[in-house]
């Protein structure tokens, strides 16, 4: 068996992404063998290929936290050749081989039959898409409901953040969308955001105050840093933050006043470590009421061979929505 994979390498200059044929023996262990139709394009798989990116164990490896495609041959009695899947998370992309290859191979518990989506459509989502979903039950949980008042979104061109305010939309919530790309208006407004505002805090340079004016009942947050700890002050009583992502820093620069003055809950959203079952049961969901209902809409589309080009889009904040990247015939 041979196959066609995007390798990354490390050198002394930096990482090299290069084409070239593999073995079956370069599949590594798993119980499932998946064809892969698609993969998608994430700010991890950018880190990836990053010089002292931080995610990759060791290298060579190939990229790719979301494997999208058609079991073709399986050991688990759950799966059988012909099925459609996704898998996603764990240590895939980063410490085994992942989804920009032909064919991949990882543990069955690893592994979602998809219900509902088709497989461009959960390759659209991915990651990205599936960490917005968790995001937004979180808040649900928590008992929002739209007439709570406005659900802000940080990130909002991101695929964490354009997902989120499609979804939210959808169930009928006010949305109000942050974002630094002053062109973004008419995207963001067609996915379902009521309002677009710029970066939070919107003067960098102020001293941050522990607590604002309520503005939000909840919001979703893929940016972190010192936005998530403006969102956190100006967040209404009882309300929620669903936090996902550090593109703004890792530090909070906050204090204890949001959460013991109004009652505010910081949660964090992991989709790398969540347990299967949990995996599975959203993954449903995504294809019922979490939905989103402007996936062609957020959609771009690249050949795998066009990877690394797509994912120096997300690294430098040029990128938009989410990047389906096609692998089946076009290596």
């Amino acid at each position: 068996m041979e196959f066609w994979a995007m390798v990354a390498h490390e050198s002394d200059s930096g990482i090299v992404l290069t084409r070239q044929q593999a073995g079956e023996d370069f599949l590594g262990p798993g119980d499932v063998t998946i064809k892969v139709h698609y993969s998608s394009a994430n700010y991890k798989d950018g880190l990836a290929i990053t010089k002292g990116g931080g995610v990759v164990r060791n290298y060579p490896i190939v990229p790719g936290i979301d494997i999208v495609g058609e079991v073709v041959e399986s050991a688990d009695d759950d799966f059988a050749p012909g099925d459609q899947v996704i898998a996603h998370g764990y240590d895939i992309g980063v410490a085994h081989n992942g989804g920009f290859a032909e064919y991949a191979r990882v543990p069955a518990e690893w592994v979602v039959k998809l219900e509902g989506l088709s497989l461009r459509d959960a390759a659209a989502l991915g990651t990205a898409g599936f960490t917005a979903a968790l995001s937004v039950q979180a808040l649900l949980d928590r008992g929002l409901m739209p007439d709570a008042g406005p659900v802000l979104v940080t990130g909002a061109t991101g695929g964490v953040g354009s997902v989120s305010i499609d979804i939210l939309s959808g169930l009928g919530f006010e949305v109000i969308a942050s974002t630094g790309k002053t062109d973004a208006n008419d995207l963001l407004s067609e996915i379902g955001a009521n309002e677009v505002i710029g970066r939070l805090p919107e003067d960098p340079n102020a001293k941050p105050r522990p607590l604002t004016k309520a503005r939000w009942a909840a919001a979703v947050d893929s940016v972190g840093g010192a936005s998530l700890a403006y969102v956190l002050s100006a967040i209404g009583y009882g309300g929620a933050v669903a936090a996902s992502g550090l593109t703004g820093g890792a530090e909070l620069p906050t204090t204890v006043m949001p959460f013991i003055l109004r009652g505010v809950t910081l949660e964090g959203i992991d989709s790398v470590n969540l347990p299967i079952e949990r995996r599975r049961e959203v993954w449903a969901q995504l294809g019922k009421e979490l939905r989103p209902q402007h996936l062609s809409t957020l959609e771009n589309y690249a050949p795998i061979t066009d990877v690394e080009r797509v994912l120096h889009s997300i690294r430098n904040g040029s990128h938009r929505g989410r990047t389906v990247l096609g692998v089946k015939g076009e290596f």
